[in-house]
């Protein structure tokens, strides 16, 4: 096997994750995560791109047309996003001058790739969430006869109750949950921030039923995470993804609208926001409840849903969009004259 002498680039990948992101810049594990799946992204991309093994790239290697060309595949051949090929452009932008910062050398090349500039979507993509009958066939298709129907249906019944973001799914521990009244579960959020959830009675006794019949494999049973693979380790956010999937096909027979849909598990968090919207919740509460960082973040729900603008629209035009009573309503000659005084 050949051995790589070490390079450049690999010491100060090693302190940008172990140091600086989590302790001068005190970012959170979720965008510590998402730098590091874009870190990876670009260096397996780089690494084709040179023609040489992820082991021998250097700092000179990652250059402003590089970094170009990485931007432009994601978008031609992973289909991304352009949000998501921003949040890997940002995590570049961040290294790129932790880079200057300990490499002055290379502050010419660094500065051409703090350049690129971040894509202006040309219009905000619709918000996909789910309906009350696909919510329903969806839990109804889950299998709770065996360990992991259970298992999943425990999972997106919190997720539907809370509105919980994916990574805050799958850290949540036993200890962050209350069982007894008043029902609530602890979450750590983005920025660190802890929120408090209330959950239904009947959520509450489902993570009941599935933490009793969990082994804590020797460690304290309230460290423990609620909810495991079939491997008895640690969900993961593919791991829920692969699932949701998997049920989501499975219940499109039930509900057809679903197969038209690309519902993700971020889709869950949207239909709890949607749905509480629909319930007559204030933005105020909402936002608090999703743990959203600006009340803006929280308005766009308000754009997305087509039977809120119905219903304000039958708020500010009740009576012309009202049926007309005793039949249609024909012009006679000076009636017309009338209507129009009416209006």
């Amino acid at each position: 096997m050949k051995a790589y002498q070490p390079t450049d680039l690999g010491r100060p990948i090693v302190r940008f994750f172990q140091e600086y992101l989590p302790t001068l810049r005190g970012m959170s594990c979720h965008t510590i995560r998402s730098y590091r799946d874009g870190m990876v992204l670009f260096l397996r991309f780089a690494a084709i791109d040179c023609g040489r093994p992820v082991e021998s790239l250097m700092i000179a290697d990652i250059t402003a047309d590089r970094v170009g060309r990485f931007l432009a595949s994601l978008e031609s051949e992973r289909h991304n996003s352009i949000t998501t090929r921003n949040a890997r452009l940002a995590a570049l932008h961040t290294f790129a001058r932790f880079l200057v910062a300990e490499n002055p050398e290379h502050m010419v090349a660094l500065q051409q790739v703090l350049g690129i500039p971040f894509k202006r979507g040309a219009c905000e993509a619709p918000i996909e969430y789910l309906e009350t009958k696909e919510i329903e066939a969806l839990l109804a298709g889950i299998n709770r006869e065996t360990a992991a129907g259970r298992r999943d249906y425990a999972m997106f019944s919190l997720m539907f109750n809370t509105g919980a973001r994916v990574q805050e799914i799958v850290s949540l521990r036993v200890c962050d949950v209350r069982l007894e009244p008043p029902h609530q579960v602890r979450f750590q959020g983005k920025g660190n921030k802890i929120r408090l959830c209330p959950i239904w009675p009947r959520t509450a006794q489902l993570i009941k039923e599935l933490i009793k019949h969990q082994d804590a494999g020797g460690q304290d049973p309230a460290d423990q995470h609620v909810f495991l693979n079939g491997r008895g380790a640690t969900m993961t956010r593919f791991g829920l993804r692969y699932l949701l999937q998997k049920h989501i096909v499975a219940s499109a027979e039930t509900a057809p609208t679903l197969a038209g849909k690309r519902i993700h598990p971020h889709s869950l968090r949207h239909t709890t926001a949607i749905h509480l919207l629909k319930a007559g919740v204030d933005f105020a509460t909402i936002s608090q409840w999703l743990g959203h960082a600006s009340l803006n973040t929280t308005m766009r729900y308000a754009r997305a849903d087509i039977d809120l603008k119905r219903q304000a629209l039958a708020q500010v035009f009740p009576e012309v969009l009202a049926p007309p009573k005793g039949g249609a309503f024909v012009f006679h000659g000076e009636d017309i004259t009338g209507w129009l005084r009416r209006l």
